[in-house]
């Protein structure tokens, strides 16, 4: 008879068994996928919603910080490529709403979570942007810093997250592309452009480096995340991996990289400087940084957008009680 195994510090909830989660554990050490209707541990389900919804999140805030520029680009090239990358992060929230969605979350109550401050999304986006190079350097870093966790992710061991990551990372690749693009054109341009990429990267490098999240030491949800297939690499892998592209890219484009101590070691890898994890933490509990405003705006495009939503609303109401007639 199968019986529910309570341990402490153990991840098998009242209602579960030994035998449930080994069932499950053995599907995804078979390297199958886990599908909505499937069973799940609990655990397994919680942890999915916060990483989902704050990737959502990070998504939809993320427009903000190069949305900014939009009006000030200085070519229509320029312009037309922003909103279109402006554009697919929107969509990448959606993707990622949807996803999270299948595991029983609701919009309304992720939403809500974000504009009272009890979901997280990456405090990357609290940092200001104060020049045109910015928009390039975010695309660059904080988007090839983001491809390097999503191509990861898009191996999970949860379907619907994994397939959403596959399309992500496509788009993300482009922004990946055009942003390096900028800075290189101008670390070679003028003084004053050449200038200006610099200055970017003084104020991106170590954000970027950060937004990989916590050393493995420091990040209590990397091991369960890891033996349940959703976190294939942890964060430290995952940031040598940005590193070592991104590090010799930006030397041969002429710039510096503000960290002293960076150095290739015997094996080749890039290796950085202490990490300043004090001001990561402050800008995340909102101490520094541009969090509050960029909430404000959230919540500002919320209310905005209450006429659509109950318009959609009532739409659908209307096609429901046709067909039941």
């Amino acid at each position: 008879m199968t019986q529910s195994i309570i341990q402490p510090n153990s991840h098998i909830a009242p209602n579960e068994t030994a035998e449930q989660h080994a069932a499950f554990e053995a599907r995804i050490e078979r390297g199958e996928k886990i599908e909505a209707g499937d069973w799940m541990p609990a655990e397994y389900r919680r942890q999915l919603i916060r990483m989902i919804s704050q990737h959502a999140h990070s998504e939809v805030v993320g427009m903000l910080p190069e949305g900014e520029w939009i009006a000030s680009a200085p070519t229509l090239k320029r312009k037309t490529i922003l909103m279109a990358k402006v554009q697919d992060e929107a969509g990448h929230g959606q993707y990622l709403y949807h996803a999270a969605e299948t595991l029983g979350a609701t919009r309304e109550g992720m939403i809500d979570a974000l504009l009272t401050r009890r979901a997280k999304y990456s405090s990357i986006f609290n940092y200001p942007t104060t020049s045109w190079a910015d928009v390039g350097m975010i695309g660059w870093l904080v988007d090839g810093a983001a491809i390097k966790n999503q191509t990861m992710l898009a191996g999970a061991s949860y379907g619907p997250y994994s397939r959403a990551m596959v399309r992500i990372c496509s788009e993300e690749t482009f922004h990946h592309k055009q942003g390096k693009e900028m800075i290189v054109a101008y670390a070679v341009g003028t003084p004053a452009q050449r200038e200006m990429a610099q200055d970017a990267l003084n104020r991106w490098w170590w954000p970027a480096l950060m937004m990989l999240g916590p050393h493995d030491a420091d990040s209590p949800n990397t091991g369960i995340m890891s033996k349940w297939g959703v976190k294939l690499k942890t964060n430290d892998e995952v940031r040598q991996e940005f590193i070592n592209e991104h590090a010799p890219e930006l030397l041969e484009a002429g710039l510096t990289i503000p960290d002293p101590d960076l150095h290739q070691d015997e094996q080749g890898n890039w290796k950085h400087g202490p990490i300043d994890w004090t001001e990561f933490w402050a800008v995340i509990k909102g101490e520094r940084g541009l969090g509050a405003e960029r909430l404000a705006t959230r919540q500002a495009a919320h209310d905005d957008g209450a006429w659509v939503r109950e318009a959609l609303q009532a739409y659908t109401d209307r096609q429901r009680a046709v067909a039941a007639d």
